[in-house]
């Protein structure tokens, strides 16, 4: 009947701390069909399959939008790809949300308003800073204030980007058990300052300055540092070869650089001498989106 594809997001962004997220060139593809029952047939190794439709984690946002909104879904047969691992910092959680929102709008002819899309993943995720940008594509920058999401799509980085994937998890639960409960209102001042300034930098496009500001992160980085023993290596030998900045995706242990255009082949090439195990490389970033054709 149709076709969802959702992009993985890279989350915090530096200094951007569950505010700042940025959709990438990674998919979550739902391709749903008529059926006389419900049927998720995973065409991928990096989903495990689920052997009742009901826990099934999309099933189950798409079911409580349906209940939220006083319908019945038609059954359907879903055959889902994926190029986003799990537990690796990807917003593999977020990009699953999302897609369970649409097939609820999709199914149950909602016709959802953007706005009430982001609302519901919020309501699933917590936070907006990995949803935002798998819905809408690109940068965005977000909060919640009194219960409600306000957000901002800003111009997409003129730059390329390297993922570095380890073949490890981090689960989110547990790199935010590292970070501290409260700062004091000097720290939350100098942490939040960097912030400013990362985004004005991103926003005149002086990347350099932008790369110092993501690196110079107080509120989680200094912190979830210590479950990721590739970070120092890794953010060095990226710098030493023209990257403008390398930083935490997400909750880690993914780590993702913003690099000139010309440096992108040396800097892949050099950090795969060290880092032989990872999958190292280019990523496109993603303005679009979520699609359904």
């Amino acid at each position: 009947m149709f076709v969802i594809k959702v992009p993985a997001s890279s989350a915090n962004v530096g200094p951007g701390f569950d505010s700042a997220g940025i959709a990438i060139g990674r998919y979550l593809t739902l391709e749903v069909k008529k059926s006389n029952k419900w049927k998720f047939i995973h065409d991928t190794d990096l989903i495990p399959d689920v052997l009742y439709y009901e826990n099934h984690f999309i099933y189950k946002v798409a079911h409580k939008i349906a209940i939220d909104k006083k319908i019945k879904l038609s059954p359907a047969e879903v055959i889902m790809k994926s190029e986003i691992p799990l537990a690796r910092g990807l917003g593999s959680s977020a990009s699953a949300i999302v897609a369970g929102i649409e097939l609820a709008n999709q199914l149950g002819d909602l016709n959802l308003l953007e706005s009430e899309k982001l609302a519901y993943a919020v309501e699933f995720e917590g936070h907006p800073d990995n949803v935002a940008p798998c819905l809408l594509g690109g940068f965005v920058v977000s909060t919640i204030i009194n219960n409600q999401t306000f957000y901002k799509k800003l111009p997409s980085f003129n730059t390329d980007a390297i993922i570095y994937i380890p073949n490890f998890e981090i689960k989110t639960d547990h790199a935010r058990k590292v970070l501290p409960k409260t700062f004091s209102i000097d720290e939350a001042t100098r942490a939040s300052a960097i912030g400013n300034v990362m985004l004005s930098a991103l926003l005149t496009e002086d990347y350099e300055l932008a790369g110092q500001m993501m690196e110079e992160d107080l509120f989680h980085e200094p912190y979830r540092a210590k479950l990721i023993p590739h970070y120092k290596e890794l953010k060095s030998i990226a710098k030493k070869f023209g990257a403008y900045g390398t930083i935490i995706s997400g909750a880690g242990p993914t780590m993702i650089s913003f690099v000139p255009k010309n440096q992108t082949d040396k800097i892949i090439e050099e950090t795969k001498k060290v880092f032989s195990d990872f999958e190292i490389s280019s990523i496109s970033l993603d303005n679009t989106g979520l699609i359904v054709k």
